[in-house]
């Protein structure tokens, strides 16, 4: 089956879409990747969505608008990565939206919102499309996330040694071999609100890290980043930038005065790299494998490198599975598990009560066509 997953993770600046074909072989999922195709959102959008997000306010009417608008920016990447990845044969969708809350209070998650309707994805390339993955998990108990651990753990299955797969998006994630995963905190979330902040939102992120590279870590600005509750939570546990935005930023930053803005973001690039490297030892790894924006940042990738020391940090490149569309295939491998009546979740990883199938299917031109239900769950995801 050939399926296309689109993605948008929480720096919302681009919508990915990655083309997949996809087979049930024995007990294995043969993924074969066709590419990917990036697409900037248009500069009013992003803005748009930047003003909704926490701490920003917004209106009913606008969430309608917004959930309209990215849902139309999601089908134009879908027709695109169908006709330049796919021939114009693709067969399934699966969209992951654009998050907009995720709603997690004493321990807990409560709900999330994806906006993104999948409605104008069906209609504009007529294939069915899975979206809304999130919620079931929520509902049978879970955190939500991290969805893509058990895409981790079917393609790291039988690696040597005790291999860790990181992803540094705007929120950094990560998936240990028993099935333990979740949010480490902040990965490029704060760095690009305070690029954004300080420069007067000319600057979207830190590009190659060079402002942190020109600026000296301030440890009072540290430790009191680090003094966040979050960091002292047990998995599972998931968070997003209804906690570290800008915000947070400017609450840490009362009372010291004025610091240079290359300064604040090398203590971020710092702050990252130091929660991140607690997590990977405190999973017992030995092997980290990124990927996500972050791992386009030199400057953030070098002080984690020095602060794992002995353990070997690497790209999901490496292994055959592009860093920057790695989200977008395992949307795709999520929406095929849900075509055929999978699951798409490890309870271990997300503090679920069972393991459920995801999403919710629009129908695409000719109906809901899907193809018979799979009998046996692959235990590996064999790259080809």
């Amino acid at each position: 089956m050939r399926v296309i997953g689109l993605m948008s993770g929480t720096s919302y600046d681009a919508i990915d879409a990655a083309a997949a074909e996809l087979e049930l072989v024995g007990d294995g999922l043969v993924l074969r990747p066709l590419g990917m195709v990036s697409a900037p959102y248009d500069e009013a959008l992003r803005e748009a969505l930047g003003a909704a997000l926490p701490p920003g306010t917004t209106t009913l009417a606008e969430v309608c608008r917004l959930d309209t608008l990215v849902g139309q920016a999601f089908a134009a990447a879908a027709v695109r990565a169908n006709r330049e990845l796919c021939a114009g044969r693709a067969e399934l969708v699966a969209s992951h939206g654009q998050t907009v809350y995720h709603w997690a209070a004493d321990g807990r998650v409560h709900g999330t919102l994806q906006i993104g309707q999948p409605a104008w994805i069906a209609e504009a390339t007529g294939l069915p499309v899975v979206a809304d993955f999130r919620p079931r998990d929520i509902a049978a108990g879970g955190q939500g996330a991290p969805l893509v651990s058990l895409v981790d753990l079917l393609w790291l299955r039988g690696r040597p040694g005790r291999p860790v797969a990181l992803n540094l998006g705007g929120i950094a994630n990560l998936t240990a071999p028993d099935g333990t995963a979740f949010d480490t905190g902040p990965g490029c979330a704060l760095i690009d609100a305070a690029a954004r902040g300080f420069s007067g939102g000319r600057l979207s992120c830190d590009a190659d890290g060079a402002l942190a590279a020109r600026g000296a870590v301030r440890e009072v600005l540290l430790e009191r980043l680090l003094a966040d509750p979050y960091y002292a939570l047990a998995p599972p546990k998931t968070t997003g930038k209804e906690l570290f935005h800008l915000g947070h930023l400017r609450d840490a930053l009362a009372g010291l005065g004025t610091l240079a803005a290359e300064d604040v973001v090398a203590t971020l690039t710092a702050l990252t790299a130091r929660t991140v490297a607690d997590a990977v030892r405190a999973v017992g790894a030995t092997e980290v494998i990124a990927s996500g924006g972050g791992t386009r940042n030199p400057t953030l990738m070098g002080l984690l490198a020095e602060r794992l020391a002995d353990i070997t940090l690497r790209t999901s490149d490496e292994l055959g599975l592009p860093s920057a569309a790695k989200e977008a295939y395992a949307f795709a491998v999520l929406g095929f598990l849900t075509a055929h009546g999978l699951p798409g979740t490890v309870p271990a990883s997300t503090g679920a009560r069972h393991a459920r199938v995801l999403g919710s299917l629009t129908p695409g031109r000719d109906g809901l066509r899907l193809p018979p239900p799979a009998t046996t769950r692959p235990v590996r995801l064999v790259l080809e």
